[in-house]
């Protein structure tokens, strides 16, 4: 018993160092918990993955060796705790076979014990490589010879597979399994599920069983919400997700940056232009709301596509954070549209001088396009 409340202190501390953004404090104090003989529990582990999923690319190296060094000379469940770090961290940085084969070793060792943390950490780290299909052959392969059952964050990766793959039968298939995991209706039990099928289905473009998982959850918070809205906007119903937006704030739901990122492209997919301009100038001045590129990105790619080009430049030109290729891309397609080939020209300057590669990729053959609109320019002069 006193191990049992040595643990859950060190995890509390451990979840607490991680939501406040110290996510070194964290791991180290992992570290010293498993060198201490103490056995990490699941709620432990999420707490630890949670940190490492918030270190900085370049920092990943030093802390795979840290662990890499004295996991070796630790046995038995401690010792499985510091693979599962590692088999997320080898993900991370992009060498998922050596996720696998620590992850196979694992296997061996435990057999049909092995945590869902374990498990969540090889699927998931499948599904931020790109390769789905292996994925959900390892789902498969944890519901035959596991009696570890899967969890909410394993059915969210399997969704993110499914969306990989493009296959809305498979993502149903992932629905129906499951309803029939959970004693309680899905969508009123698990709100990060329920808005993971909301994503999953909006994607597919079949909004009616978006909107059939969105309505049956008993309490909707801001994530459910930014989830329905953006799925309405992509799908081409701005009016709607907008309506919905008045609805989530009528109900005292604060908006985040998510929120205001749905309901721009809301408007930018239904030209609706005085809504959007009223959306931009609200996040900051109404809702505290600082805008990103993102939103940059979009409102720019709206007020330009629908001919507003010398607004759009002021926007951009007078944005308090550096225009990005999004940004500088959004304009370039718009002055292209309506002939601007002065602005253009100079915007295809800017975006080189901004992001060179990316742009290169992007852009196909800038200078030819801005030769295409110029003639298309005096034509119509001509026939005028």
């Amino acid at each position: 018993m006193p191990e049992r409340k040595s643990v859950c202190c060190w995890t509390c501390l451990v979840s607490g160092y991680t939501q406040f953004g110290l996510v070194e404090d964290a791991l180290r104090l992992f570290a010293r918990m498993v060198e201490e003989n103490l056995r990490p529990e699941d709620d432990t582990m999420v707490g630890v993955i949670s940190a490492c999923s918030k270190l900085e690319t370049g920092e990943i190296e030093q802390w795979v060796n840290m662990f890499t060094e004295f996991g070796d000379q630790i046995c038995d469940f401690s010792g499985d705790a510091v693979d599962t770090v590692l088999i997320y961290l080898y993900a991370r940085w992009g060498r998922i076979e050596e996720s696998r084969d620590l992850f196979d070793k694992m296997v061996r060792r435990r057999s049909e014990n092995l945590s869902v943390i374990a498990w969540n950490a090889m699927i998931g780290g499948y599904v931020q490589n790109s390769r789905p299909v292996d994925a959900l052959g390892l789902f498969h392969h944890m519901l035959d010879i596991s009696i570890t059952k899967p969890n909410h964050v394993t059915i969210v990766s399997v969704l993110s597979a499914c969306a990989l793959v493009g296959d809305l039968n498979l993502g149903r298939w992932a629905h129906a399994y499951a309803k029939s995991r959970y004693s309680k209706l899905l969508a009123e039990s698990n709100k990060i599920l329920a808005t993971a099928f909301i994503d999953m289905y909006s994607k597919y473009g079949s909004l009616e069983e978006a909107e059939d998982v969105f309505d049956q959850m008993a309490t909707k918070d801001v994530a459910s919400f930014n989830a329905m809205i953006m799925g309405l906007a992509t799908n081409g119903r701005g009016n709607e997700a907008l309506k919905l937006f008045f609805k989530m704030d009528k109900h005292g739901v604060k908006p985040n940056d998510g929120t205001f990122l749905g309901l721009l492209c809301a408007c930018t997919h239904s030209r609706l232009v005085e809504e959007g301009r009223k959306f931009f100038k609200e996040m900051h001045e109404k809702y505290n709301v600082v805008p990103r590129l993102e939103h940059y990105a979009c409102f720019v790619d709206l007020i330009a596509r629908t001919g507003f080009i010398k607004e759009a430049l002021q926007v951009v030109n007078t944005m308090p954070i550096e225009p990005n290729g999004l940004v500088w891309g959004a304009l370039l397609g718009a002055s292209l549209v309506h002939s601007k080939v002065d602005i253009a020209r100079d915007v295809v300057e800017r975006l080189f001088d901004v992001d060179p590669e990316s742009s290169a990729e992007a852009v196909r053959d800038p200078e030819e396009q801005i030769a295409e609109a110029s003639s298309q320019s005096d034509y119509r002069a001509v026939r005028i």
